[in-house]
């Protein structure tokens, strides 16, 4: 499934003021995250893996030029293959955000690391959509997830969320010279209220729990009758 008007987008200033950030921020991110494969899910018009140095680097997606064509909700990777995943937009854009959160747990290694962007419904995006005669193209036609929502997901998936991030506190303005007189706002938004971005940046580990080896009885009675005997022996040398 494509996204309708994501590429004028692209090329807007909305577009490119959303884009610098998040590039920005996944760079930051992926940078020291190491393994054997990374995947990139949807947008291929950017390479959010660009800083990462992982050798086999991947675009998957439903359309656009992309390095493997799928449908994301039947990602044809093998389980426990993955060990980055990075999602753009993917989930308020895609009609079964559900499925595609299983999918990438299915894919992604014990400790592989998920980056997720999107944007924020707690914010003057979210609340610009909400108001009448709002623009019915992209951004604003997206069903935007709220970060405590989006954990609430992940954490059901055995995600553990570390960290994240929100930027892009301007109002979604069209016009450059309105972004630019709203660039003060950015410094104050990050330090008063920085959960009204209009996008934030999640990451997240999968979480595998520990397994415990079930001995047979006669090993255990082995193992019981060597401990007793060590410490038989170290009181006696202790006497």
């Amino acid at each position: 499934m494509s996204i309708p008007g994501i590429d004028d987008w692209l090329h807007t200033p909305q577009g490119r003021y959303v884009m610098a950030w998040e590039q920005a921020r996944v760079d930051a991110v992926v940078t020291d995250l190491f393994g054997y494969n990374a995947l990139q899910l949807g947008l291929p018009q950017c390479n959010l893996l660009a800083h990462n140095r992982i050798p086999l680097r991947q675009v998957a997606g439903e359309s656009g030029p992309v390095d493997v064509l799928c449908d994301l909700r039947e990602l044809p990777f093998a389980a426990n293959s993955i060990d980055l995943v990075v999602m753009p937009h993917i989930l308020e854009f895609h009609d079964n955000p559900h499925q595609i959160l299983r999918e990438v747990e299915r894919v992604l290694i014990p400790e592989g690391q998920l980056v997720i962007t999107g944007f924020n419904p707690l914010s003057l995006w979210g609340l610009r959509q909400r108001l009448p005669k709002c623009a019915e193209g992209f951004p604003m036609n997206g069903d935007y997830i709220s970060v405590l929502r989006l954990k609430d997901w992940l954490q059901l998936l055995s995600f553990e969320v570390e960290r994240g991030n929100f930027g892009c506190y301007a109002p979604p303005c069209e016009q450059q010279r309105w972004l630019k007189r709203w660039h003060f706002i950015e410094a104050v938004g990050d330090r008063w209220w920085s959960f009204a971005g209009g996008v934030y940046l999640l990451r997240a580990v999968k979480r595998v729990s520990g397994m415990r080896l079930i001995l047979p009885p006669w090993k255990l009675k082995q193992l019981s009758a060597k401990a007793l005997t060590a410490i038989t022996q170290k009181e006696q040398r202790g006497q």
